[in-house]
């Protein structure tokens, strides 16, 4: 069963993808500070979406009563967030410290938008580490244990 991130996190998710590639479309020192972004930030994404986030769209269901056989692949998801969460957290402390290069970069050049942008990604990441991961893995230990009733 595929599983639908909920529309919110993946808006956001597109929002500050497009705003890192106008930011790589800069010249000079700002552009390349969130090239260096990108570079970290793009495959983490991708794994987010492949994993860490499609369990989330079943938490509206959950709260509606609805567990079906189909929802069981969203363990094998959650489990593996759980397994890699340590690559996952190391990932964002790179993006993290990227993004202060970034920040300082674009203070020097009075680029006040991408020091907005830089603080909204970081934000970001804080939300993932302190309620989206650990929500996700929830909805994998939640669905284990109704299945194994």
């Amino acid at each position: 069963m595929d599983f639908e991130i909920p529309k919110s996190i993946k808006f956001e998710h597109e929002e500050l993808h497009e705003e890192l590639e106008e930011a790589t479309m800069e010249s000079g020192s700002v552009g390349d500070a969130a090239k260096a972004v990108q570079e970290v930030l793009k495959p983490h994404f991708l794994k987010e979406e492949e994993f860490a986030l499609p369990p989330l769209g079943l938490l509206s269901r959950f709260s509606d009563g609805q567990i079906t056989l189909e929802m069981k692949d969203a363990i094998a998801m959650a489990e593996r967030l759980r397994a890699e969460l340590d690559q996952m957290l190391e990932e964002h402390r790179e993006i993290v410290a990227r993004l202060k290069t970034l920040t300082e970069t674009a203070l020097k050049e009075n680029k006040l938008d991408y020091v907005q942008f830089a603080e909204k990604l970081s934000l970001h990441a804080q939300t993932e580490e302190e309620v989206l991961y650990p929500a996700a893995i929830l909805v994998g230990k939640y669905l284990k244990l109704q299945f194994e009733k």
